[in-house]
């Protein structure tokens, strides 16, 4: 190792981002596909907050939930895409060590966060079908509180230590060129000169408590759905899985992207690295440009309310006077 010209985390100058191998002459257009998606993003999810909050009909846990999972979206797409049009338009692909932590630890504390509102989503759903005369005694304001509360608690407890084991490892030039158009964990450790185990262990962990159990406990409030529903009529029971089909939709939408691009880290190593690209995008990129045409199409309530200004706008306020 003493022959090896290993540099410190303190003395590492930056990271070098990519867009997509290969297309680097079409990235200027590519740009324009990505702030339309980054605009879509932003006036979606802003849309279905401003709904929520100022519809007094939707001051339901279910939509203060959706708000959450709108509000983390938006944050999402701001922590990733700036950076992303910076790369494509500008060719601005370095990022210095310190930026690229924090970036890092954004994206996983948000999809934490994201995992821990879609379980607590499938518990509303659970007990609005299950046992729905107690539904507004057991989640109340004050739960749906303390519920957000603990989801960002749980997701700093758990993706504090991911920036802080990065920065005890040592790199063996001054520019890493990573492989993707953003920060992650599994990413960055893998350029390190240094033995990653403990890096490695903790992903592993985290994935387990985090997104592991979530989705464990989704699956399960579904199943406990699904054995209440088979005793009810057909027209019972299409009734109570159009109320679940939204969610369902959102966590799909969350967790299949999330599943197939661990599989690529983990054991796609001979694989082309477009498709590690592909799915990195897909998995922060699609969520929150498809979550609020899932609820605005799914969910009745907004479905009208956005009609409703819609309509109010092309034909004027006198209308409705």
């Amino acid at each position: 190792m003493s022959g090896l010209n290993i540099t410190s985390n303190t003395s590492l100058t930056m990271f070098i981002l990519i867009g997509i191998p290969g297309l680097e002459d079409s990235h200027f257009w590519i740009a324009f596909l990505l702030c339309f998606v980054y605009v879509m993003a932003i006036m979606g999810n802003c849309t279905i907050v401003f709904i929520i909050k100022t519809e007094s009909s939707l001051h339901e846990p279910m939509y203060f939930f959706l708000a959450m999972l709108a509000a983390l979206d938006i944050l999402l797409v701001n922590s990733v895409i700036p950076k992303m049009l910076g790369i494509f338009w500008f060719n601005a692909r370095e990022i210095s060590f310190n930026a690229c932590l924090v970036q890092m630890f954004c994206i996983h504390f948000l999809s934490a966060m994201e995992s821990t509102i879609l379980v607590a989503m499938a518990f509303d759903r659970y007990v609005a079908i299950c046992n729905p005369l107690r539904h507004a005694s057991i989640l109340t304001s004050s739960i749906v509180a303390k519920i957000g509360l603990v989801a960002v608690i749980r997701a700093a407890a758990l993706m504090a230590p991911g920036p802080c084991l990065i920065t005890r490892l040592s790199y063996c030039s001054k520019a890493i060129v990573l492989s993707h158009s953003y920060c992650l964990h599994q990413d960055v450790m893998k350029f390190s000169c240094a033995d990653i185990t403990v890096n490695v262990i903790f992903g592993l962990c985290v994935m387990i408590s985090s997104m592991g159990l979530d989705s464990l406990l989704i699956f399960l409030s579904y199943f406990l759905i699904l054995r209440a529903v088979l005793r009810l009529s057909w027209e019972a029971r299409l009734k109570v899985f159009s109320t679940c089909i939204s969610h369902l939709c959102a966590v799909l939408i969350f967790y299949i992207p999330f599943i197939g691009l661990s599989m690529v880290h983990r054991f796609g190593k001979r694989s082309s690295p477009i498709i590690a690209i592909v799915m990195a995008n897909v998995y922060l990129l699609v969520p929150p440009v498809m979550n609020p045409m899932v609820y605005g199409i799914k969910t009745k309530q907004i479905r009208q309310r956005i009609m409703k200004a819609f309509h109010r706008n092309t034909t004027g306020p006198e209308l409705f006077d």
